[in-house]
């Protein structure tokens, strides 16, 4: 499934004193397979972006191209085209209700019409998908789960309609240190194993280094730059002119190279700034 966004615009309060333009002219295209982090201040404009994807809201001007289909058009099938974009919003462990987990993961593909043996096998999958342990904790209330339980088996959720394209609006906020890594954990291996388009709105430059091959950079309600990792955290001017930092690994990366290190610019992983300083240390050490 490819997304195309062509000239997106989106005002709120349309012909009212409170008119504001949240989305202006916005253009980009995510092809299949693709990781694209969002990233922006508060207010930027992401979480009005990414509810346009699956319909949620409509354009003021442009359009949403869903394998070529406007997802606004009259003869589009809406409400299929947002069978195959699943979208979690922030803190959607807020919209458990069911008695069991299991129920509230079957929710979605019971509503859809699905034979029972086929959700058994959905709600199986996802919890599987989110590391909660079937046998374990199908039949418990999700509201006996943890903080982080509940946001995975709300996840579970989205992930049991089977979406080819996943938008996921800061799915670690709010989580401890253990929590949120087991989020990212979990979205390394459905991309690797599943091979679904992400799309991933958040604050964190850190969750942005580990996992996103793209990025795009909202303020204003403007794109303000696309591109991937390796580009725009090399360019930490740009990052800060739009009020984003970037990642730890790559701020020690430029206080080292201006103490003479012999690093390259575009380092921001932490795993290759350590081998290329051990290379430097082995280097030292041989002379």
């Amino acid at each position: 499934m490819s997304i195309e966004v062509r000239h997106l615009t989106h005002t709120y309060g349309e012909g009212s004193v409170l008119k504001t333009v949240a989305l202006d002219d916005i253009s980009f295209t995510v092809e299949p397979g693709e990781f694209v982090g969002i990233v922006g201040h508060t207010g930027s404009g992401k979480s009005t972006l990414v509810q346009h994807l699956n319909g949620l809201l409509k354009p003021t001007s442009g359009q949403i191209l869903i394998d070529g289909q406007d997802l606004n058009g009259e003869k589009v099938d809406r409400r299929a085209l947002r069978q195959r974009i699943g979208l979690v919003f922030q803190y959607p462990e807020y919209q458990l209700f069911e008695e069991t987990v299991a129920k509230d993961i079957a929710f979605g593909p019971k509503n859809q019409g699905l034979p029972a043996d086929e959700i058994d096998r959905r709600v199986r999958k996802a919890m599987e998908s989110v590391h909660l342990d079937y046998g374990k904790y199908a039949e418990k209330s999700p509201f006996e789960l943890s903080g982080g339980q509940m946001r995975r088996a709300a996840i579970a959720g989205v992930l049991a309609m089977e979406p080819e394209v996943l938008i996921l609006d800061e799915p670690t906020a709010g989580l401890d240190p253990r929590g949120r890594d087991r989020i990212l954990t979990m979205l390394e291996e459905l991309r690797a194993r599943e091979h679904t388009t992400i799309l991933m709105v958040s604050h964190s430059m850190e969750d942005m280094a580990r996992l996103a091959s793209r990025l795009l950079v909202i303020c204003e309600g403007k794109l303000a730059a696309d591109g991937s990792p390796r580009e725009l955290f090399s360019r930490p001017g740009l990052m800060s002119s739009v009020g984003l930092d970037i990642p730890e690994a790559a701020r020690l990366c430029a206080v080292l190279r201006a103490k003479g290190y012999d690093l390259p610019a575009d380092l921001y992983r932490p795993e290759e700034l350590r081998e290329h300083l051990l290379r430097l240390w082995k280097e030292a050490s041989a002379c």
